[in-house]
């Protein structure tokens, strides 16, 4: 038996622990603010179960493995991306199931970063003699559960800003008109990114230009949480986005005399100190999300929240559909952003790119000029097919 320091893991092992991570993604949406787990078992060359986390509070992966292999798991080999738990939480400790299961070897992706789990559930089956080999497709485990991994290590929600613009980056034209800047296609996306989502935000400026909905209504998924962003408390009490599902509002303390102009069942308010310009401080708005387990925000709007955002380097990922059109005068999401010298831009890294629709859809990582490496960020080999 190695000690699984520097395992030596066989293209077998990676075709496993392959179809795992196709089993975690499954769980999308579904299990925050736990992480998508997959789960394989096998014994000889042969997969005798699979299995994946389906829903928040539901049994784990493993456990749901070992029961769907029915006895036949003595000597096995059971690939996880995540390391398995060893505390009793909503579920018991999946590292028990698996010693009683008499499982061999026990392959991990990536060691568990939550304080009540980090190292130990490893170290838990090698003590009952089980033999643990971490580290297979490590980067794509991390990537897969990105959100949960920021979360942990930071308290902090993993922030996604979705951007609709033309291509000379107007999000609205000087009176604020931006039904529609992108076609039918990069809508269904922005759906599909707020059922992936815990929580959805926009400023109190969209609410009013665009009375917006924020549900899930073209792909199939859950609503996330409503928050808005309003210092003054200008919210309609008969706004749209506070008919349906629960909405949390930003605002400064001596707003909140006026809660009583909202349907406590249904709106919540929160009371944040200002920053230095006026507004909202942004980082303790992603701090007391981060307190109530939001760890994926979808940021939809508008353009000052977009600016303050990225200027202060909260934005982990940017994805823009940029329309083949020019507006002219308009509204920009980076008109309050301002930089003296070309070299201290915020750049992009990371960068992916291909059409969807008639747009073109573009992903990155923000970085500000602090953060600037010696490597050039290149769009990745598929990009605009």
């Amino acid at each position: 038996m190695t000690d699984g320091l520097f395992p030596d893991f066989s293209e077998q092992d990676k075709g496993f622990m392959r179809e795992v991570l196709n089993l975690a993604e499954k769980g999308r949406g579904q299990v925050s603010p736990n992480p998508m787990v997959g789960a394989v078992i096998v014994k000889g060359d042969e997969i005798i179960a699979r299995s994946y986390h389906s829903r928040y509070g539901g049994p784990h992966a493993e456990a749901i493995a070992i029961a769907d292999a029915r006895g036949k798991t003595e000597g096995a080999t059971l690939y996880v991306n995540l390391e398995p738990c060893v505390h009793f939480g909503r579920t018991p400790p999946c590292t028990e199931k698996i010693a009683k299961a008499k499982i061999k070897r026990v392959v991990i992706s990536v060691k568990d970063p939550d304080k009540l789990v980090n190292g130990k559930g490893i170290e838990a089956l090698r003590h009952s003699r089980i033999q643990v080999d971490v580290g297979l497709l490590e980067g794509e485990a991390r990537e897969l559960n990105r959100a949960y991994f920021k979360h942990r290590d930071t308290g902090l929600p993993f922030v996604i800003l979705k951007l609709a613009t033309t291509l000379d980056a107007k999000i609205a034209t000087s009176q604020g008109d931006s039904q529609w800047i992108t076609g039918e296609e990069a809508r269904v996306l922005s759906h599909k990114l707020r059922a992936d989502s815990d929580a959805v935000m926009v400023g109190v400026s969209t609410v009013l230009a665009d009375d917006p909905q924020l549900t899930v209504r073209l792909v199939p998924g859950h609503n996330p949480l409503k928050v808005i962003l309003d210092s003054r408390l200008r919210t309609p009490a008969d706004a749209n986005l506070l008919k349906a599902g629960k909405t949390l509002i930003f605002t400064n303390r001596s707003s909140l005399e006026q809660r009583d102009r909202y349907e406590q069942s249904v709106v919540s308010l929160t009371a944040v100190e200002k920053d230095v310009q006026g507004g909202l401080d942004l980082l303790q708005v992603l701090k007391e999300l981060g307190r109530r387990q939001i760890t994926q925000l979808l940021v939809e709007g508008g353009g000052k929240v977009a600016s303050s955002l990225l200027a202060r380097g909260l934005v982990d990922w940017l994805v823009c559909c940029i329309n083949p059109s020019l507006l002219g005068q308009g509204i920009g999401y980076t008109d309050s952003i301002i930089f003296k010298d070309i070299d201290q831009r915020l750049c992009l890294r990371d960068v992916k790119m291909n059409w969807i629709g008639q747009d073109i859809k573009l992903e990155a990582r923000p970085c500000l000029p602090s953060a600037h490496s010696s490597r050039e960020s290149t769009p990745s080999e598929d990009s605009l097919k």
